[in-house]
């Protein structure tokens, strides 16, 4: 316990270091010093300025005007990305995340009223997670769920009502961003080996795990399912792919073409990500009776491991 401590009390003072540092980053919505653009003071943009122009020509500065022209869609210069870039992100992009958060939670709704949650006997127990494991993915989620939280808050900036709170909601997406990536590695190292797809995953993805059934029959599954796989793989290598594009756009290392590209794959890979991360709250939240303490004590009960994940109780009993 006391080591666990000590760790919680480095994680946060880390946390902090890294949102003194974002205060005192440059504003974007603000001018800097001597009149320069953000960009200008972002390391990452040294190799687009010289030193006969204030900006780099392709991103800001008096040239921008004359961009402007290859932006819009049908626009007489219309070139590159940005017919699709802006079509996609003036008009589906924020829609289609408003229908992720809205139908996603309502089929779940539905499910819970007409199928209902599973419930199992928790009188035995068996450790399936240790300390270690438990700490990598509490410090991977909770970061992660504020990338998801944060990036909403982003999309859906102008609905409210844009300003501070938007910019706190970037900025707290920076330093989410940063802890992500650290204990998103660890959790990738520490179970990837077991989120490996397996032959008996087909015949869960088949039965759909047996969510779609009140019945108690044993589901092929080991220590995780293929759905918590599927969650697995999207939320590391997602994550990583979003981490990437994010950085692409936050310090815009490229040219116009390649930050609307790093753009549409951020947004595309979101909406994926979004409704999963959904879907896996309410599994772990509200579809199995008790599945959240699983990842808070270690322990699950042995018929939902008999049920659930009957591959890995045959395992279990072998070893």
């Amino acid at each position: 316990m006391r080591n666990l401590l000590k760790f919680f009390r480095i994680l946060m003072l880390v946390i902090f270091a890294l949102g003194v540092s974002f205060a005192f980053a440059a504003n974007p919505s603000v001018p800097q010093e001597g009149g320069k653009q953000y960009a200008e003071v972002i390391s990452g943009n040294n190799a687009l300025i010289t030193t006969s122009a204030r900006a780099n020509p392709k991103l800001y500065g008096g040239p921008e005007v004359e961009a402007i022209k290859t932006w819009g869609v049908g626009s007489p210069n219309s070139q590159g990305w940005g017919e699709i870039f802006t079509f996609l992100q003036g008009r589906y992009f924020m829609q289609v995340f408003g229908l992720i958060i809205i139908l996603v939670p309502l089929a779940f709704l539905s499910h819970f009223m007409f199928v209902g949650q599973k419930k199992f006997n928790h009188g035995k127990k068996i450790r399936v997670f240790s300390s270690y494991n438990i700490i990598v993915h509490w410090c991977a989620a909770i970061p992660f769920v504020l990338l998801c939280l944060t990036g909403l808050a982003m999309v859906f900036g102008d609905k409210l009502g844009g300003g501070g709170l938007v910019r706190f909601a970037r900025d707290l997406h920076g330093i989410a961003t940063i802890v992500f990536a650290i204990f998103g590695i660890l959790m990738f190292l520490m179970w990837a080996k077991s989120a490996l797809p397996k032959a008996y995953d087909i015949q869960w993805l088949m039965i759909m795990g047996g969510y779609l059934s009140k019945e108690k029959k044993p589901i092929p599954a080991g220590k995780f399912n293929a759905g918590q796989k599927m969650w697995f793989w999207v939320c590391t290598m997602g994550g990583f792919a979003m981490i990437i594009s994010g950085a692409f756009m936050f310090f815009q290392f490229s040219d116009i073409d390649t930050l609307r590209i790093m753009a549409l794959a951020h947004n595309i890979i979101g909406f994926l990500i979004i409704a999963l991360l959904i879907t896996h709250i309410y599994m772990a939240v509200f579809a199995i009776e008790g599945a959240l303490h699983s990842i808070i004590d270690g322990h699950m009960g042995e018929e939902e491991i008999a049920i659930l994940h009957s591959y890995y109780y045959k395992e279990i009993n072998a070893a």
